[in-house]
């Protein structure tokens, strides 16, 4: 399938009996969830079993999974215990995503977070953080290459731009993956609110395809993995992380007819992390699906 369509799920219930079975009920070919409490920092064991039981039932069904680490994480803060707590959440969640046969794991690029700071001091310290999240993600990385192909992988999400991000816009990109290295293992999921309110021209004709021709010029062509399809609440370049059912924002149906068009995207999962997308009954995956080439 060139574009598996789906949406993020609760758990709930389980894996297989919450999140399993929402998915199927929504229609999704593929599914994101948390693997833990998306706003704590607890590493959650989860059951062994049942992890297994959900990567069985998910390879059967030819459904492609993704994880996404809680919201804490923040490699580029200048507090060392949130560094340490990320570097533990991140680590956990790959090891998590391999039990469940999950494809990637889904990670914030983070921020800086002084505000304070001159115009002189504020580069200093936003390379400086670069350089901590390439330290930080040092021992994953060596995780990720001992895995090889088997491994999930690592997928960059850039934010909105708000509070001294790292990474916003597509024009961040270089910088953030070369202190990882350019890591082989390493994607980018592009989150269309993210990157809208960064000031990408999702609303504009042609504006979508031109943000995507933009990615494979920096990251190159294999770069792209998971595409978050979220509409705004919001203008083009507000720098907040608001999200909208698809086609009810100034996205629009378009800026998706357009992604789902483009060489860059196929074969990447569409997920939607938008009011009500999981909900039962609701319309959003079958709509998103309905606009694929």
């Amino acid at each position: 399938m060139r574009n598996p369509v789906g949406t993020h799920v609760p758990v709930g219930k389980g894996l297989v009996a919450g999140a399993l079975a929402r998915a199927e009920a929504l229609g999704c070919e593929t599914f994101q969830v948390f693997v833990g409490n998306p706003r704590g920092w607890a590493l959650s064991a989860g059951d062994a079993a049942e992890d297994a039981r959900f990567a069985a039932a998910t390879a059967e069904r030819g459904l492609r999974v993704f994880v996404h680490t809680p919201y804490l994480v923040n490699l580029g803060s200048p507090t060392t215990a949130t560094v340490e707590r990320s570097v533990a959440l991140v680590a956990h969640n790959l090891a998590r995503a391999v039990r469940m046969g999950a494809e990637g794991v889904v990670v914030h690029t983070g921020s800086y977070v002084d505000a304070q700071l001159g115009a002189q001091e504020a580069a200093a310290r936003h390379a400086a953080a670069l350089r901590q999240v390439g330290d930080a993600l040092a021992p994953v990385l060596d995780t990720l290459t001992a895995l090889g192909e088997d491994s999930p992988w690592l997928l960059l999400e850039p934010t909105a731009g708000q509070g001294r991000s790292l990474c916003a816009g597509v024009d961040d990109l270089p910088a953030y993956l070369d202190v990882l290295g350019r890591h082989p293992r390493v994607g980018l999921c592009l989150d269309t609110c993210h990157v809208f309110a960064a000031g990408a021209p999702l609303d504009e004709p042609g504006g979508a395809a031109a943000t995507l021709d933009r990615v494979v010029e920096l990251g190159g062509p294999d770069l792209l993995r998971l595409v978050h399809a979220n509409d705004s609440k919001d203008a083009r370049g507000s720098m907040r992380d608001r999200h909208e059912r698809i086609g009810e924002g100034p996205l629009g149906l378009d800026a998706f007819r357009e992604l789902l068009a483009h060489p860059a995207t196929a074969g990447v999962p569409f997920v939607l992390e938008t009011p009500g997308s999981n909900e039962p009954d609701d319309a959003q995956v079958r709509a998103l699906q309905s606009l694929r080439p």
